[in-house]
């Protein structure tokens, strides 16, 4: 499978290369432990074989975030989707930053409360295992934040994107996207996003930057009826 074709199922390609040792697998499924992502993935998302492994990874009623372009779950399972789009960075190579710092645990209690006000998506308190998080601090507050989240064979994706809402508008989630994207560009990969379809300020910042639309791609939480 060429670098490019595992951003068709980049969960599953996350979980069974780079992002292994994070994973718990079953079969032909596999979910990152439940404190660091609550994404969940099958080899092949057409097939409902895979999708009975992961019913027994889960177990009956517990959800799990899966995500791919044009998926559904078959039969047995009670689903709820988000449409989104998927964007390469192809052309961007970005910057270091000099104000930004690398978030370690000790930063946990302010990265957490940084999400809960301003909700960039699903994050748990061991995500900033998956990869370099990079923040801005202002009056020794957290202020800004971007990090690395799917790894997966030639590409990082960047996720976790949020500005404080007092900030907003002084360039710093920019600055921090060209940063973690410099880090990236360091280990020889291609930075890529996600975004929901209908976060449009989001998705023309990072076409700004020189992203490019990938694919559509489909954002579910499936739970085992």
């Amino acid at each position: 499978m060429s670098p490019s074709n595992h951003l068709d199922n980049p969960v599953w390609a996350a979980l069974s290369g780079p992002h292994t040792g994070h994973a718990e697998r079953y079969g032909r499924s596999a979910r990152y432990q439940p404190e660091i992502s609550p994404f969940g993935a099958v080899d092949d998302p057409a097939d409902p074989r895979a999708w009975d492994d992961l019913r027994a990874l889960t177990g009956r009623g517990n959800r799990a975030l899966v995500s791919a372009p044009g998926i559904t779950a078959p039969p047995g399972w009670t689903t709820e989707s988000v449409p989104g789009v998927q964007l390469l960075g192809a052309g961007y190579h970005g910057a270091p930053d000099p104000e930004a710092v690398l978030l370690t645990a000790g930063d946990l209690p302010d990265i957490l409360d940084l999400v809960r006000r301003t909700r960039p998506g699903p994050f748990g308190k061991r995500t900033i295992e998956l990869g370099a998080y990079l923040g801005i601090r202002r009056a020794g507050r957290l202020v800004a934040m971007a990090g690395e989240r799917l790894r997966v064979p030639g590409h990082t994706e960047i996720s976790a994107v949020c500005t404080d809402e007092a900030y907003r508008g002084a360039g710093l989630a920019t600055r921090l996207i060209g940063a973690v994207t410099a880090g990236i560009r360091a280990r020889g990969e291609v930075p890529f996003l996600h975004a929901t379809a209908g976060n449009v300020a989001a998705i023309r910042l990072y076409e700004r930057l020189g992203f490019s639309l990938r694919t559509e791609i489909r954002f579910m939480a499936a739970t085992p009826d």
